[in-house]
């Protein structure tokens, strides 16, 4: 159990480098995701890797609610991420329910850089920051050269060095959430059944002298 909670304290360095640096480009470029967009969290292809899901799922262990999320998440029938909590009729409009613990794939989408089939730079920007900035947008392409986008593959990459065991294979991401639940619930049972008894130290012996 001890090593899942070094892992996912290093991933979340690694989240909070990833997220300075995408959100400062997209910042910049003025490529920024509508207020209460849902649209991407209803993808059907969302992935994400059983490690990017570990602070998420220690985080629930520790608040003694990783049971009921795996049963929650066992009986999930909705469209899109476990996570997501949808406030219209057309599920478009919510919000993250765990947006601290988000994966990797939320922090790199919206505004970033991927190679093309050329070896050229392109930008990956989704459809409806393509529609609310499109000067912006235009301006962005312009500047590719001279002010490329971060790279998804690099923000990938960060997130798998952490550990490529649980970090190297992308999963569907409500998968990913019930994998890492179960290896945490696992890990934390193994652990509570071979961690010794503490010893409680006595305070005053005489306290606790036998009868004569």
């Amino acid at each position: 159990m001890q090593r899942l909670r070094v892992l996912a304290e290093q991933l979340d360095v690694v989240y909070q480098q990833i997220s300075e640096q995408y959100s400062a480009y997209q910042r910049q470029r003025e490529l920024f995701c509508r207020s209460g967009c849902g649209e991407c969290c209803l993808h059907p292809g969302i992935e994400a890797s059983v490690l990017e899901m570990l602070p998420l799922a220690i985080k629930l262990y520790d608040e003694g609610r990783a049971e009921q999320a795996l049963d929650d998440i066992q009986q999930h029938q909705k469209a899109g991420c476990f996570l997501y909590q949808s406030f219209s009729e057309d599920g478009k409009q919510g919000q993250c329910g765990s947006y601290a613990h988000r994966p990797a794939v939320c922090r790199l989408f919206g505004a970033a850089g991927y190679t093309g089939r050329e070896g050229q730079v392109e930008l990956s920007v989704c459809k409806v920051i393509k529609a609310d900035h499109p000067q912006a947008l235009k301006d962005s392409l312009i500047a590719l050269e001279s002010d490329p986008p971060p790279m998804i593959r690099h923000g990938k990459e960060l997130v798998r060095q952490v550990d490529y065991e649980l970090g190297g294979r992308n999963l569907p991401v409500n998968d990913a959430i019930k994998q890492a639940l179960e290896k945490v619930l696992f890990e934390g049972y193994y652990a509570s059944m071979t961690e010794p008894e503490p010893v409680i130290p006595l305070e005053d012996p005489l306290d606790y002298a036998l009868p004569a």
